[in-house]
């Protein structure tokens, strides 16, 4: 079964948060769904452009739909600093209307596996009809302040300490924290799930949320459903 297919991605807007494989997910989702389906590729933060796809910066909606009849799959941003795209300067409802799959990664975790948010975050659209939250195995069994982006935010909601190690409990607990002020996530995806430990780890929180939760290894083209 192919990604898309797994997460039931439906057209319009579909946002990324968390950590762990958020960029890896969008450029598999584009490739799957642009088999099909006009697809665009943005960010409502910041991300390095991609180089296997054209990257369309600050377009008219006129060049946008030009370059999805060519090619069905694009990026679009604006230049940012360290070579990186933000957000684009079409509203988010033009890019929805122009494409019929928009996937946005709407998080920053600066590479690390697991993010604890601020009042103001993730960068959701409000258009957005789903959200997937990563979270990367690799967090597990670590120490907070090496595995997790804003450890201090984590710590505050799980009671746990900056040198503790990261287990199920604690993702379940942030999750379930955060979902008053975020919106519950629709679908959450446990990747870098490469051992039996890592599977273990992931089934543990599967079995502590109430919602959907996938796993597998992304890069390997290796997923399924646990709940």
């Amino acid at each position: 079964m192919d990604l898309r297919t797994l997460l039931g991605i439906r057209p319009g807007i579909t946002a990324l948060t968390g950590g762990g494989g958020k960029t890896t997910m969008l450029y598999t989702l584009a490739a799957e769904l642009a088999a099909e389906a006009r697809v665009i590729c943005c960010t409502t933060t910041h991300m390095f452009p991609p180089d296997h796809m054209p990257v369309l910066y600050t377009p008219t909606p006129a060049e946008l739909e030009g370059a999805l009849a060519e090619c069905r799959r694009v990026c679009v941003g604006r230049p940012a600093a360290e070579g990186k795209l933000m957000a684009p300067a079409l509203a988010m409802k033009t890019l929805a209307a122009l494409a019929d799959y928009v996937l946005a990664e709407a998080d920053g975790s600066r590479g690390l596996p697991c993010k604890a948010h601020l009042s103001h975050e993730p960068a959701v659209p409000p258009e957005a009809g789903q959200i997937i939250t990563l979270v990367g195995a690799s967090c597990f069994g670590k120490p907070i302040r090496e595995a997790v982006h804003r450890p201090e935010e984590f710590c505050f909601w799980t009671s746990r300490e900056p040198d503790d190690p990261v287990i199920p409990e604690d993702i379940a607990e942030l999750l379930r924290s955060e979902a008053p002020a975020a919106g519950p996530p629709a679908k959450i995806f446990v990747n870098q799930v490469e051992d039996d430990r890592a599977w273990a780890q992931a089934r543990r929180l599967a079995e502590l949320l109430p919602w959907p939760v996938y796993a597998g290894a992304l890069k390997r083209e290796i997923w399924t459903c646990l709940s």
